[in-house]
């Protein structure tokens, strides 16, 4: 993605919606199709992702997986902390089920499984930082499926990665009808998206939030009006991250 300006807030043009600057320590708005900054706050600092970093594994899922493959769950999947969907040791799931489970309830428990799946975790976090070369990202770092962190092992990425990510995980059909559907089937209950901004803003077209001690609260998301596609990611922030993500879309529609 195109970047002018690599750390602090980019002035705003006169007459435009007010940029707000916070609550999120490192942020950026871009044309989602063509990359360009519209405006931006430490856009290359780094942060520990938590789950914004499932976008990139729901990548690698499908470049490696076709989402009707299957697989049985065990008691390692769901020996995990913080966000599950409830895996059920000896239930098959349909890797499209597990995806949905990942990007819209933000299953760590799902992450564990996919990551199996792909041949281990070592090898699916292997893969998930060549993708993120592959398209870009090139400051991010994972070392969890999930975006968990622990000693030894921090993930990390920056504002202008993540969008990079959004970008080209947008490109994946079934991950763009995945982010942008308000409820999935998943045996035994119903998923609902967990993506405020699919109810409080028109046009949003995806949204993956993320919070662990270490990273604070993170979001990345995409939305839309007319022909404009734009992408918002959050770093580092504390409080309410739904509504600073609203005031930079607006910002960002405002531009000619």
């Amino acid at each position: 993605m195109a970047d002018p300006a690599r750390a602090g807030a980019q002035p705003q043009p006169a007459g435009t919606v007010a940029l707000p600057d916070g609550p999120a320590q490192a942020w950026l708005v871009a044309d989602l199709d063509t990359g360009r900054i519209l405006a931006s706050r430490n856009p290359h600092e780094p942060h520990a992702p938590a789950s914004t970093i499932k976008i990139l594994l729901a990548m690698v899922v499908l470049d490696h997986l076709s989402p009707d493959n299957f697989a049985r769950a065990n008691t390692s999947h769901t020996q995990v902390e913080c966000s599950c969907v409830g895996l059920k040791p000896g239930q098959p799931y349909r890797v499209r089920e597990l995806l949905s489970a990942l990007l819209m309830v933000s299953g760590n428990d799902a992450a564990n499984m996919l990551g199996d799946m792909l041949g281990g975790q070592r090898v699916a976090v292997a893969a998930m930082n060549r993708k993120a070369a592959a398209i870009g990202a090139r400051s991010t770092k994972a070392s969890s499926p999930s975006g968990l962190d622990g000693p030894g092992w921090e993930s990390v990425t920056t504002p202008h990665d993540l969008g990079a990510m959004m970008r080209a995980a947008l490109r994946y059909p079934l991950i763009a009808q995945i982010m942008r559907s308000p409820s999935a089937p998943f045996p035994g209950k119903t998923l609902s998206n967990q993506n405020e901004l699919l109810s409080r803003y028109p046009g949003d077209l995806a949204g993956k939030t993320g919070f662990t001690n270490l990273a604070r609260k993170t979001y990345v998301g995409a939305a839309q009006r007319g022909s404009r596609r734009l992408v918002v990611a959050q770093m580092y922030g504390t409080g309410d991250l739904y509504s600073q993500a609203i005031s930079l879309f607006d910002y960002g529609f405002s531009q000619p």
